[in-house]
């Protein structure tokens, strides 16, 4: 029995939305792999931070005892974020040129920033940052 043009018509109006659906699917992965970039960047941040400056260390200190899921508290037992940070390529560039340790880590955390896509070379916020900024 020959195709009518109604069910052509839906046919290929199934496979448009479809279509669809896989993009709308792989943009929702790829930002959440983005998501996910940005928080392993910062933690690692704060993480190399948190060995240079005792601020710093003690709100890394506070923000692991108040994570408001067990699982996520027991993620760290046995952790010792100053042995992490310690052997950072941050932290070894930041410390490394001694007076000059706080314009590096500044160069270092502008590159950090360039490769994760939050900045551009030039320095300005990417829109992907703005977009995520605005919905906070």
């Amino acid at each position: 029995m020959a195709e009518t043009e109604l069910e052509r018509a839906e046919k290929r109006f199934a496979q448009a939305r479809a279509r669809l659906q896989a993009l709308r699917n792989r943009e929702a992965t790829k930002q959440r792999k983005l998501d996910t970039r940005r928080k392993v960047i910062l933690g690692g941040a704060l993480v190399d931070l948190a060995v240079r400056d005792d601020n710093a260390a003690a709100m890394l200190d506070r923000l692991i005892r108040n994570l408001a899921r067990e699982q996520d508290r027991s993620a760290f037992t046995g952790w010792d974020w100053r042995e992490a940070g310690s052997g950072g390529a941050v932290a070894e560039e930041a410390g490394a040129a001694g007076a000059d340790g706080d314009a590096r880590a500044e160069d270092v955390s502008a590159r950090a920033q360039r490769v994760a896509g939050i900045v551009s070379p030039a320095g300005a916020a990417s829109p992907a940052l703005s977009a995520v900024a605005t919905r906070s």
